[in-house]
């Protein structure tokens, strides 16, 4: 699905889907995503006879890091809401499958796209509110644990 140019894409257009394949209207766009990233582990071995004078690094289990979503509060509660299935221990339904889509420019094309399995929200936080008055936006922030992250 990627799709290869000399010039690397910009960064300000992408697509979250909350929830892929069930039809949903978009409620909201997010203005950031953070957090793509994958790690694996290493565990350091050496037998005891081995003629070498160093240690052998073995791949280990693989982890994905926490996902952090912003966006702007619109007066819904989707994301509030599925943080509180998790917090009444219903699992099943809190976890799910995120895409979160790269378009060119033009948006066009989608360019890439990551898939985070088993998405499931551990921290949410309401924005910052001040009566000094300015012109910012009131913003609200979803973390999300990931088993793991797919690139397409």
């Amino acid at each position: 699905m990627a799709i290869l140019r000399e010039t690397p894409y910009s960064a300000f257009n992408f697509l979250v889907d909350l929830e892929p394949g069930q039809g949903t209207e978009v409620q909201a766009g997010f203005s950031e995503v953070s957090g793509l990233n994958a790690e694996v582990t290493v565990a350091e071995y050496r037998a005891g006879n081995d003629r070498s004078n160093y240690v052998r690094k073995v791949p280990g289990i693989h982890k994905a890091g926490d996902v952090t979503l912003k966006r702007g509060v619109i007066g819904v509660q989707n994301l509030y809401d599925w943080l509180e299935k998790c917090r009444t221990g219903k699992i099943s339904e809190a976890k799910r499958d995120i895409v979160i889509k790269l378009q060119s420019e033009d948006r066009a094309d989608t360019v890439l796209s990551w898939k985070l399995r088993g998405a499931m929200p551990i921290k949410w936080t309401g924005p910052t509110l001040t009566a000094k008055g300015g012109g910012d936006v009131a913003m609200e922030e979803l973390v999300l644990s990931v088993e793991t992250i797919e690139q397409e």
